[in-house]
């Protein structure tokens, strides 16, 4: 049988001698198989361009992954090995009854404080927990990942028969009403008219914290009719879009003239440099007025809980909000659901979305309303 080889022999040191050899790795050693059974059906230079495709796959498959993703997936793995340290399971077994006790210590311990997870915490470091086990050249069934999973939401239902709600839960919703007491509440300066636009424009196209901060100020553009605004941050082909922004009828609380009252300061106060379509849409700002270049999405975050705040909304808002708010505003207000999709970039029924389109009170979307 031909093969072709993936490794190059030990290379000698400079005493002549041989270097030890490399750590045995699962995950090469199936490519190796593959590859010869590569070469012996079709020969080895048509087995060395697969392999080359194989890599160039690999190299694809990293690079599309989002950061967010990525950190997730470093920061579950962490958990999973304080998990096997804890229990003396080794790493590289994904078994059924491993999977099934870390569920288990998540949810009753595994926190760094010694408390539990909440169950969505859980969920989330339970699916990359699998991902890095088959990173890693390790065999997770299908059957062994639904019985943790099965676990979980049956352990879920004991916490909440037991009246233990864990997590911060949904985020409140941006309302109308809340827009129009930000945009009070906001002081006359760049500052203000940046929180402002922040706000304003966020909560019409359903921002994420990452979006308004991942904003270049080519990505905005003035249309006769509003605001045309290019969301290149999303994790889904859904997210990544042109969302349009149109003239608000309400001039106290119009997206539109937001931000261009805020663009027009910004470069007055601090240059003709921040007309570039290079640099950042959004700025952060000291409490001197110092711009300290373009926020961040913790600093969005902080920025829309602090607005809030100081406009004295009941429950301070989080990054989320305003992609909160613009599902149920826009449901409240007789929107269809695809063109509520396509604005904020989920994919059209998406649970999410139907999830956001909340009523507060559970009256006035309540389906037992008016049958009899």
């Amino acid at each position: 049988m031909t093969t072709v080889p993936i490794t190059l022999p030990p290379a000698e040191d400079d005493l002549g001698g041989r270097q030890p050899p490399a750590p045995l790795d699962p995950v090469a050693d199936e490519r190796q198989a593959l590859i010869e059974r590569w070469a012996e059906r079709h020969g080895v230079d048509a087995a060395r361009r697969l392999a080359e495709a194989e890599d160039l796959a690999d190299a694809v498959a990293a690079a599309i992954i989002p950061e967010n993703t990525t950190d997730t997936y470093a920061k579950s793995w962490l958990v999973w090995k304080r998990f096997c340290a804890g229990t003396g399971l080794p790493e590289a077994a994904g078994s059924r009854g491993a999977l099934v006790a870390f569920v288990a210590w998540m949810l009753s311990e595994g926190r760094q404080n010694g408390t539990g997870y909440a169950p969505t915490s859980a969920s989330t470091h339970l699916a990359a927990t699998v991902v890095g086990l088959r990173e890693r050249g390790a065999t997770v069934s299908g059957d062994d990942q639904a019985e943790a999973r099965a676990a979980l939401e049956g352990l879920t239902i004991k916490l909440l028969k037991a009246g233990e709600r864990r997590g911060r839960g949904q985020a409140v919703g941006a309302d109308i009403d809340g827009l129009r007491t930000l945009a009070r509440a906001c002081p006359d300066n760049l500052t203000g008219d940046r929180d402002k636009a922040l706000t304003l424009t966020g909560f019409h196209y359903a921002s994420r914290s990452q979006d308004p901060a991942g904003l270049l100020t080519g990505d905005v553009t003035l249309h006769p009719r509003g605001l045309v605004v290019a969301i290149l941050t999303g994790k889904t082909k859904h997210s990544v879009r042109n969302a349009k922004i149109a003239y608000a009828d309400d001039p106290e609380i119009c997206p539109v003239r937001a931000w261009t009252a805020y663009r027009n300061r910004l470069v007055a106060e601090h240059g003709p440099r921040w007309t570039d379509p290079s640099t950042p849409a959004f700025v952060g700002i000291d409490r001197w007025g110092h711009i300290t270049g373009g926020m961040g999405p913790d600093s969005v975050t902080r920025a829309i809980k602090r607005i809030s705040t100081r406009a004295g909304v009941p429950i301070a808002w989080t990054g989320h909000s305003l992609r909160i708010g613009l599902a149920s505003v826009a449901r409240r207000k007789g929107r269809d659901g695809i063109a509520i999709a396509d604005q904020g970039g989920w994919a059209r029924h998406s649970r999410s979305m139907l999830g956001y389109m909340q009523r507060d009170d559970g009256w006035d979307d309540n389906a037992s309303v008016g049958l009899a």
